[in-house]
């Protein structure tokens, strides 16, 4: 396994090894001792799935009082990944990293607690995996618009299809402090 630092602090791309023989492959899409090794050392206590339609876009979601860490993954399909450091005091708060990740490579990121996270799907359809460090909490969640032009994300879709809830999400600038997670 691989394991690749970006811009954010905490945000890393996971490469696993895959093997592949005439029958087909093999990979290991999570072990916690390989994964504590690599840093990401929290138990993981719900998996999530998400099925998605062509331009769908989500986000930028998170949890207020309970931030969730992820590993996240494309079992089918290919979408345009966002995570944006929303972590005050952090030293890149405001900005954000973002790659394209595919069924193909089974390239994962791990977000860190206090991330908030995004994407759009490119291909005819998606799934995509969430593997999270804390449960889901119902009015707990906070979002930032997804298209907030102060942070610039350069979002590849013309015709984005996106939640009403999501529309209606706060510029990052725009939500108070006690409703943002601390670095």
């Amino acid at each position: 396994m691989e394991v690749k630092k970006t811009n954010i602090p905490g945000v890393l791309i996971i490469k696993p090894n895959v093997h592949f023989d005439s029958r087909g492959l093999f990979t290991e899409t999570f072990s916690s001792k390989r994964y504590a090794e690599a840093g990401i050392d929290y138990v993981f206590v719900q998996d999530n799935l998400s099925h998605s339609t062509k331009n769908v876009t989500r986000g930028l979601h998170y949890q207020i009082k309970k931030p969730q860490g992820k590993i996240v993954r494309v079992t089918r399909g290919r979408v345009f990944d966002v995570a944006l450091d929303i972590r005050l005091n952090s030293p890149t708060f405001g900005s954000y990293f973002s790659t394209i990740i595919d069924d193909s490579d089974f390239c994962q990121l791990f977000l860190p607690p206090g991330i908030a996270h995004g994407f759009c799907v490119l291909s005819d359809c998606a799934d995509f995996q969430y593997k999270c460090t804390d449960y889901y909490v119902e009015g707990d969640e906070g979002g930032v618009l997804w298209n907030d032009l102060d942070l610039n994300i350069n979002w590849p879709l013309k015709d984005p299809v996106v939640s009403i809830q999501d529309q209606k999400l706060k510029k990052l600038a725009d939500i108070p402090d006690n409703l943002l997670p601390k670095y």
